[in-house]
């Protein structure tokens, strides 16, 4: 059974914005089959927005990666409802995603808010070395 997991919009701009570490290694594994990816509608929303602003994409371009990332995850619908992370409610929907989609890992960079909590409802919340450290440890014979 393949890890499941939810990647905070960081992981995402990271490995689709044309560099080749870690956060491209996660989406890699999603693109395989090594894992199972689930997102929402707002993380996807958010990426299409930074990828515009930070690094200039066009409206077009932005879409396409959006495209490309529907094409390998499970789209879960959430509410918005969950309100968990006090000092930055933003990232309150990565939470609601993995929570909803019944995730075992949140894959992120973010050092001040969501890696701090280490945990959430058994939903483990982990860098990008870390979940990739982890794939291949599962899937090692």
């Amino acid at each position: 059974m393949p890890l499941v997991a939810v990647f905070d919009t960081n992981i995402f701009f990271s490995g689709m914005g044309g560099w080749k570490g870690l956060p491209y290694r996660c989406i890699e594994l999603a693109r395989a089959g090594s894992i199972q990816l689930i997102t929402c509608a707002e993380i996807l929303e958010e990426l299409d927005e930074k990828l515009q602003a930070k690094l200039s994409f066009s409206p077009g371009r932005a879409a396409t990666v959006v495209a490309d990332l529907l094409s390998v995850a499970t789209i879960v619908t959430i509410s918005g409802s969950l309100k968990v992370v006090v000092a930055d409610p933003d990232d309150d929907k990565i939470v609601e995603c993995a929570v909803v989609g019944s995730a075992k890992y949140i894959v992120t960079g973010d050092r001040r808010h969501l890696l701090p909590m280490k945990t959430y409802r058994g939903i483990e919340i982990v860098t990008a070395a870390e979940f990739v450290a982890l794939a291949a440890h599962l899937s090692a014979p």
